[in-house]
C-alpha cells in the first residue's frame, strides 16, 4: 500500500475518519504481516490528519421525492486508494457479477430498511441521502470505514481477514457513524468516542437481525462474525456484545481487551482514549437489556436507543452516566414506568455506570 498515493484532503463532510477493525488489533499483526502493518500506517495518517479539524455535525437535506427508497451507488477502487473510484452500479441496476458489488448492494439496503421500516428514518441523514459506497479499496487492505461520505471497503488479505462486505453488521456500523454526525455527533474521544462506537455496534447488530428475523435470544451478538480469515485459530469475531473480551484470543491476533464493566475501564491514549475497548461497557447493558425484555430488540430497547440519539438532548462529550439517564428516562417516556425502564435501570447497574436505584 503506497501512502504517497493516498487522498488525504479534508472536507467538511469527513471530521472523523471510523473503522470497523481498531487500532489495537492491526498493532498485534503489524510486527509480523506486512498487510498489517500497511493498513495501520493508511489508518493512522488519515487519523492524524483529521485530529486537528474540529468535527460538526451535518445538515440533512431537503426530503427528495424518493426519500421512502434508498438510492444506492457502488464504485469500484480497482485496489488503488482514489475515492470514489469508477461507478459500477447504480440503483436501477440488476445483479452485479461482482460479487462483493451485490454484497455492498445488499447491506446498504438492509441499513436503509430498518431505520426507515422501524423509526421512520429516511436514510442516514433522515431525509433520503444517496448511499455511496466503494468496493476493492487498496491492495489487500485489511478493514472498512466511513469517511463522512462514503462507505469504504477493502478486500483483506485471505489470510487474516476476508472481504469487508461480508458482514452486514460490519455496513450497519459503519453507517451508523453517518447517524451520529447528523445527530447526536458525539465527540470522537474519551467516554463521548465509546458511546459513539457503541451506538454503531448497537445499530449494526440490531440491521443483522432485523434482516435475518432474529429475535434477542436467537441473535448471536457478535461484531464482524465471518471477517476472521484462516490464519486466525481461535476467534469468532471483532466484538462480542454478550461476553465483551471474549471475541478472540488468538496467538497472532492477540487477547480481546474489551471490557464489559466500569471495574475494567482502560484508561489509555491510544485509539482517542479507548473508544474500541471501553465500548465493550454501553454494549453489554444494551444487550443486557435487550435480552431481559425479549422479543425483537429493536422494537424497545433499540428503539430507546434511537430516541436518545436522535432526541436533541444527549450532549457531545456525553458520558456513560449521562447516556445511561437519558435511556432511563426515554424508556419511562415512551413505555412508562414499567419493564423497559426497569430492565434499562438494572442493565446499566450490572455493568457498574450508575448505582444501584428504584423506579
Amino acid at each position: 500500500m503506497d501512502l504517497t498515493h493516498m487522498d488525504l484532503t479534508e472536507t467538511a463532510a469527513t471530521p472523523v475518519f471510523c473503522t470497523i477493525v481498531p487500532p489495537h488489533i492491526l498493532r498485534n499483526l503489524a510486527a509480523a504481516h506486512e498487510h498489517a502493518r500497511r493498513t495501520l500506517e493508511h489508518d493512522d495518517a488519515h487519523r492524524s490528519r483529521r485530529r486537528g479539524v474540529a468535527a460538526r455535525g451535518l445538515t440533512p437535506g431537503e426530503p427528495g421525492a424518493g426519500a421512502d427508497k434508498p438510492n444506492r451507488t457502488i464504485c469500484d477502487a480497482k485496489h488503488h486508494e482514489t475515492l470514489p473510484g469508477t461507478k459500477v452500479h447504480t440503483e436501477s441496476d440488476g445483479p452485479s457479477p461482482d460479487i462483493s458489488v451485490n454484497r455492498a448492494h445488499a447491506g446498504l439496503g438492509a441499513t436503509f430498511d430498518l431505520f426507515l421500516k422501524v423509526y421512520g428514518r429516511k436514510s442516514i441523514d433522515g431525509a433520503g441521502l444517496p448511499l455511496d459506497a466503494t468496493v476493492h479499496y487498496g491492495e489487500k487492505y485489511d478493514n472498512a470505514f466511513w469517511d463522512g461520505e462514503r462507505m469504504v471497503f477493502g478486500d483483506g488479505d485471505n489470510d487474516l481477514f476476508v472481504d469487508f462486505t461480508i458482514a452486514v453488521d460490519v455496513i450497519g456500523h459503519e453507517l451508523t457513524h453517518g447517524v451520529t454526525q447528523y445527530t447526536a455527533n458525539l465527540d470522537y474521544q474519551g467516554q463521548s468516542g465509546a458511546l459513539n462506537e457503541s451506538v454503531s455496534d448497537v445499530f449494526g447488530s440490531l440491521i443483522k437481525q432485523y434482516a435475518l428475523g432474529q429475535s434477542a435470544e436467537e441473535a448471536d451478538w457478535l461484531i464482524g462474525s465471518g471477517l476472521l480469515g484462516p490464519g486466525i485459530d481461535n476467534g469468532t469475531a471483532l466484538r462480542s456484545m454478550k461476553e465483551p473480551g471474549t471475541a478472540y484470543d488468538d496467538d497472532v491476533l492477540g487477547k480481546d481487551p474489551q471490557p464489559a464493566t466500569m471495574a475494567g475501564y482502560v484508561d489509555t491514549t491510544d485509539d482517542n482514549g479507548g473508544v474500541h475497548i471501553n465500548s465493550g461497557i454501553p454494549n453489554h447493558a444494551f444487550y443486557l437489556a435487550a435480552t431481559a425484555l425479549g422479543g425483537n430488540a429493536w422494537e424497545r430497547a433499540g428503539q430507546v436507543w434511537y430516541d436518545v440519539l436522535t432526541g436533541g438532548e444527549l450532549a457531545k462529550d456525553a458520558q456513560f452516566a449521562d447516556f445511561a439517564q437519558l435511556t432511563i428516562a426515554a424508556a419511562q417516556a415512551r413505555f412508562g414506568a414499567g419493564a423497559e425502564h426497569d430492565a434499562l435501570v438494572k442493565a446499566w447497574t450490572q455493568v457498574g455506570v450508575t448505582a444501584k436505584q428504584g423506579k
